[in-house]
């Protein structure tokens, strides 16, 4: 169940990618498949030796092409271990409303993303979480539960935002370049989590629900796949935001230190 649209985000082969908050690896997979080199990156172990197992079960059975890599990464969002421009593609889907600090990992991101290079973070969508929120205390206090509820407008804010100087001058900032919708059909279904309780699966309203999910997952019937397209952009669950690096950036950090060289 993929949320990020890769063409859009501009995935090519041989391309290195980050996949931050990896979790089960389900982006790294499919980016992996399209011959990517990939980084899944988590705090969870358990999470990542479950993925490396897959990433090896994969290239030993022939799904990925001639070349690309795979590896995991534990660690602290806060503070990537990696060099600043490491990565041409960046996936961070699901992670953010789950960190305090959200700023300071949005500047990570940055940091470690290549100038000319993409970015595509995914969220919760602010009504489709409100409605969960409103249903359900439990939902969102649970342990490494969801902290915050993103509106569009902050969240391309503090992107936009996250590449300039701490005196406010615009150094990397991030360019917008559009979002997506997905996952329509999984709204209705934390509906009812909510109001039955989100532990309560075998409520026979969740357990059907939950069954037409697997079918649509596993199987994506084209009825399923046709009221898809029409409930995203309506009460898809998930938000997508795009957004690329200026790679004048780099260009006009080169030239600076050019013109000091000649000037010295």
């Amino acid at each position: 169940m993929l949320t990020v649209d890769f063409d859009r985000l501009g995935l090519k082969p041989g391309d290195r990618v980050l996949d931050m908050g990896a979790g089960a690896g389900r982006h790294s997979f499919e980016m992996y498949r399209r011959g990517a080199d990939v980084v899944a990156f988590d705090m969870d172990a358990d999470e990542l030796e479950s993925v490396q197992n897959l990433f090896v079960a994969m290239k030993e059975a022939g799904e990925v092409p001639e070349g690309a890599e795979a590896d995991v990464k534990q660690g602290d969002a806060l503070a990537l271990p990696f060099g600043d421009g490491e990565f041409d593609r960046i996936v961070a889907a699901e992670v953010l409303e789950h960190i305090h600090a959200d700023v300071d990992a949005i500047k990570e991101l940055v940091r470690v993303l290549r100038p000319g290079g993409t970015l595509a973070i995914s969220v919760p969508r602010w009504l489709p979480e409100v409605i969960n929120w409103k249903l359900s205390d439990d939902y969102h206090n649970a342990e490494g539960g969801h902290i915050r509820i993103y509106t569009d407008h902050e969240l391309i804010d503090k992107v936009t935002k996250a590449g300039r100087f701490n005196d406010g001058t615009p150094g990397d900032a991030m360019i917008y370049q559009g979002k997506d919708y997905a996952h329509g059909l999984h709204s209705p279904y934390w509906w009812i989590k909510c109001a039955v309780g989100v532990d309560n699966d075998a409520h026979p309203l969740a357990k059907a629900y939950h069954k037409l999910l697997v079918w649509e997952i596993m199987k994506q019937p084209t009825a399923l796949k046709l009221a898809g397209k029409v409930l995203d952009p309506l009460i898809g669950k998930s938000m997508v935001l795009y957004f690329t690096k200026p790679a004048a950036a780099a260009a006009t950090a080169t030239g600076d230190a050019a013109e000091v060289a000649q000037s010295a």
